[in-house]
């Protein structure tokens, strides 16, 4: 294994420590995140994103619900906007022009989860990944909407999708046939894979392997011990949207240090 390409980072050293000395001390400069997400029925991966992002250091960020929530919601979730829904209580396509304009706002986009399925939503999210040219992330179920071929996930520049690794197959089966991702993996063979997967295409992988964080963009791999139990993939593609939007030139180097950030908090 070359660790030219393969670096081990660790909770008591950093792999980038000029990264995580240069973030923005003001507030202002601190980046601008919209965080969207949410039905009827369930709101919480959009709320769960919301605290992450804050205590990574996002200068500012907005929610974009469901209108559906709008009642239950607008007193609760001050910072919230709220988008056409259809009947079901998904985002609809009308969606769309809102969402774009708040995106246009931001300096990076993350598409939280609980969108629920719904054949609106999916149109909605393939337009917006479409249209939009900037900084995306997806986790939770946001994700079930790109695991077939061609995805996004992987040929979308300014990509990031924060991933399980059962979901990880799926995309892997349908897109990279050629080289299948197992759960019974040693962590050297994910890497080899992920490392050429992202050496072709542009969209970047944060993964799960056992005890190890995996972060591959543009053929690059860093790794970090996963020291700590939690809804790891809704909060770390919080943590990673911050830090990306802070460092846009250098998006490995900045997921890296969230991740390291993360798991030290």
């Amino acid at each position: 294994m070359a660790d030219t390409y393969w670096l081990k980072q660790t909770k008591e050293k950093p792999l980038f420590e000029d990264i995580l000395w240069s973030r923005p001390e003001n507030k202002r400069q601190a980046g601008k995140l919209l965080i969207a997400g949410g039905n009827q029925h369930g709101f919480a991966a959009p709320a769960t994103a919301y605290g992450a992002a804050q205590k990574a250091g996002i200068g500012s960020a907005r929610v974009s619900l469901p209108d559906k929530l709008q009642k239950t919601l607008s007193k609760l979730m001050p910072e919230a906007e709220f988008a056409p829904s259809t009947l079901s209580g998904s985002f609809s396509k009308k969606a769309l022009a809102q969402l774009l304009d708040c995106a246009q706002w931001a300096d990076g986009v993350l598409l939280a989860g609980d969108f629920g399925r719904n054949s609106e939503t999916a149109i909605l999210l393939d337009n917006f990944l479409d249209k939009h040219e900037g900084q995306v992330t997806v986790a939770q179920d946001g994700l079930d909407y790109f695991l077939g071929p061609n995805s996004p996930l992987i040929e979308r520049a300014d990509t990031l999708a924060v991933i399980n690794l059962g979901k990880l197959q799926k995309l892997a089966k349908n897109n990279r046939s050629a080289t299948p991702v197992l759960h019974s993996m040693m962590l050297a063979e994910l890497v080899e894979i992920l490392h050429d997967w992202t050496t072709g295409n542009p969209g970047g992988i944060i993964t799960r392997q056992a005890d190890n964080f995996i972060v591959a963009s543009g053929g690059q791999i860093s790794t970090t011990p996963a020291l700590r139990e939690s809804n790891w993939q809704i909060e770390l593609a919080a943590y990673a949207s911050v830090w990306w939007s802070q460092q846009p030139q250098k998006p490995f180097e900045a997921i890296s240090t969230a991740i390291y950030c993360y798991v030290s908090s």
